[in-house]
């Protein structure tokens, strides 16, 4: 199989979808890989790592997606790249499909497959290639936080940790996943007052069992969220329902609970936010302001550490690569169910549930099981 990787051109995005040892795996299995000149200089790797380990360096995008069956990127092709795609043409990379219908538009009248890392499921409800990516978000979505407090970014001027003889700050966490886990390790540890809210009650035990005492879990209903917006001087918003578009928990009218100078971060814009005024945002400009209270929706995160990012998401995605290039997409579908669940797109049908469903489009059910 020729697998091609271009450089990414979403604004401030610095990952790369495959690093080096991945072309000399792909390599020595007897495919050709063709990386765009550039793809990796935002994480830390250079044009001659990519050649010292087989690959063909392409200059020209057109031409790594034209000569490519499959292209293995990080982010969904942006308006520039839909042009690029071909019907037949595996693309593997995030989508989130169910946050742009546009997108989800192009897709299908290319004819190309989508194949999202953000869907791939390992049948006991994980999602293995969004975890590494999640665990990311969620410990900058604390990072990020703790900045935007700060009185010279908008912020009410508030230390996360606080000091001996001043209270510190209360952080709110919607959703125990894997995002709100991580964000509440990193804001315990900033020694913050922080509140853990999911509805799943088992989840809730056992987030119980392994947070630090500064972590209080809480089962989240729409009067509970309320109560917490009134006391928070940092929200995160770390809920996710695969596929489909987030829950909307916090209206625009609920914003006039919150203290002037709080800030909400909305981990979950990439699947539409769970804040009614979330809107996608870029590292370049990264924040704006709603009824005094700021805030930071970057819709890829991650990117802005490209070289710690890159490493994680290509640890797991490889494996998945080699499966498809080595076997064909289809006999790996029929084979492994994780890789059924990852198709969204097939060659103008759409053939995920929840994509269908939130933009009202036929659904085939070809790859469920």
């Amino acid at each position: 199989m020729i697998v091609g990787v271009p450089k990414e051109t979403k604004l401030d995005e610095y990952r790369v979808g495959l690093l080096p040892v991945g072309v000399e795996e792909l390599t020595r299995a007897g495919h050709t890989v063709l990386v765009e000149v550039g793809a990796g200089l935002g994480s830390g790797l250079a044009d001659q790592d990519y050649i010292d380990n087989g690959a063909e360096l392409v200059d020209s995008p057109s031409d790594l997606y034209d000569r490519s069956e499959m292209i293995i990127k990080v982010k969904e092709p942006q308006s520039g790249e839909f042009s690029l795609l071909r019907r037949g043409q595996i693309i593997f990379t995030y989508f989130h499909l169910a946050a742009d219908r546009q997108l989800t538009e192009s897709l299908i009248k290319s004819g190309c497959i989508a194949v999202a890392y953000e869907t791939l499921s390992d049948g006991h409800g994980r999602l293995p290639l969004l975890t590494p990516m999640s665990e990311v978000a969620g410990r900058m979505s604390v990072q990020e936080g703790a900045k935007y407090l700060e009185r010279p970014q908008q912020g009410r001027g508030i230390l996360l940790g606080g000091v001996p003889g001043v209270e510190p700050a209360h952080v709110t966490i919607l959703g125990g996943g894997v995002v709100g886990s991580n964000a509440a390790l990193i804001a315990a540890g900033f020694r913050a007052n922080v509140c853990l809210l999911d509805i799943n009650m088992d989840r809730l035990r056992y987030l119980d069992e392994v947070m630090p005492a500064n972590v209080t879990q809480l089962f989240s209903d729409r009067h509970t969220i309320r109560e917490q917006l009134r006391k928070a001087d940092l929200v995160i918003g770390a809920v996710l329902v695969p596929a489909a578009k987030a829950p909307r928990l916090i209206a625009r009218e609920d914003l006039k609970l919150m203290k002037p100078g709080s800030v909400i971060v909305d981990v979950a814009v990439d699947q539409g936010g769970c804040v009614e005024t979330t809107r996608p945002t870029t590292h370049s400009t990264p924040t704006f302001v709603v009824n005094d209270v700021l805030h930071y929706c970057v819709a890829n995160m991650p990117g802005a550490v490209g070289r710690t990012s890159t490493f994680a998401l290509c640890n797991v995605t490889l494996p998945w690569a080699l499966q498809i290039a080595n076997r064909g997409l289809l006999p790996v579908a029929e084979a492994l169910r994780p890789v059924a669940t990852a198709i969204n797109i097939h060659e103008g049908e759409v053939t995920n549930r929840p994509v269908a469903e939130t933009f009202d489009m036929p659904y085939n059910p070809r790859f469920e099981k």
